[in-house]
């Protein structure tokens, strides 16, 4: 039985603890979280333990899958956290992953531990579907679309900003950019010309709005690349039309192959999520089973998914693989 312990509270780490009641190998410890444990129910009844207990509770401990955001929560937990656990993330700040992986890597390794980051879909499965396309079609291009449906780490980041109270952002993929790819005219696109950015915000009661809507604008790695589009609404909009976090996206791959290249190919990967936390977080439980089979062996520092053998994310025995899915 791998024992887990999650790490933050939120949408994703709800996922967490639901997805973990489907995989009858793993077993919840419990949450820690930096609110008062008095003030935090679980779904499932798990307790709840303030953050800094963990450093207590290692030996009962196998794997801490961390479900806080990239802005500024995973940055600073991961590596402290990877030179005490074997842990998992879910950083998704795409030009920030090279300097993430060093810091946790040289965590892990000092710490003798493995730390796995940057899972769930993007980065993550989609990483996987550009890699194995693009190994199989070296003559071609990588085009990625999201959406349409609600980032967590964009709008995390939103409400990171002073003033905003709730804030939901989507992604938008822009349809002639999308069919221009599928017809395999292989078009050079701009972020730009790929997606659209709608953000739906919650503001304090007060708030400079004009400060707010340039802020999000201007944000670098996130919407200063984009379209984007700011809509203030108030609480109960929110509630009422946008709790929902569905998302989704695709991975397409044209290319040629032939010594004249006269045969063309487009290979797509797609997902449609009606639950975005609830899908990343199944993808981090996978790969706290591969973290944990990695750590028996003795290896120690930081992987990616680019790292890991598939074989190892399975529940299923080697055996039952090759019999049922080779």
């Amino acid at each position: 039985m791998i024992k887990v312990a999650i790490y933050g509270y939120g949408n994703l780490g709800r996922g967490v603890e639901a997805a973990l009641r489907q995989n009858p190998d793993m077993a919840l410890v419990g949450v820690f979280s930096r609110r008062d444990p008095a003030t935090v129910k679980t779904r499932t009844g798990a307790p709840v333990f303030e953050a800094s207990k963990i450093f207590s509770m290692r030996d009962q401990i196998d794997v801490v899958i961390l479900c806080g955001g990239s802005a500024t929560d995973l940055p600073e937990q991961t590596p402290a956290l990877a030179s005490h656990f074997h842990v998992i993330d879910s950083f998704d700040t795409h030009a920030k992953i090279p300097a993430h992986y060093a810091a946790v890597d040289e965590a892990a390794t000092r710490g003798g531990k493995i730390a796995v980051i940057s899972v769930g879909w993007d980065p993550g499965l989609f990483s996987l579907a550009r890699a194995y396309t693009g190994a199989i079609l070296p003559e071609g291009e990588d085009y990625t679309f999201w959406g349409r449906g609600v980032s967590q780490g964009h709008s995390d980041a939103i409400r990171r900003i002073d003033g905003v109270l709730d804030a939901r952002q989507y992604t938008v993929p822009v349809e002639s950019a999308l069919s221009r790819v599928r017809s395999g005219e292989a078009p050079t696109l701009t972020a730009r010309e790929k997606h659209t950015r709608e953000c739906f915000v919650v503001a304090k009661e007060g708030a400079d709005l004009a400060r707010i809507e340039r802020e999000i604008k201007e944000m670098p790695n996130y919407f200063a690349d984009y379209n984007t589009t700011v809509t203030f609404i108030t609480a109960e909009e929110m509630k009422e039309k946008h709790a929902a976090l569905p998302h989704g996206g695709r991975v397409i791959r044209t290319g040629r192959t032939g010594l004249a290249g006269g045969n063309g190919h487009t290979v797509e990967f797609s997902l449609a999520l009606d639950s975005n936390p609830e899908f990343t977080a199944s993808v981090l439980v996978a790969y706290a089973r591969a973290a944990y089979r990695l750590a028996e062996k003795g290896d120690v520092g930081c992987k990616t998914v680019l790292d890991i053998p598939p074989a190892l994310l399975s529940p299923m025995s080697y055996e039952d693989l090759l019999e049922k899915l080779l």
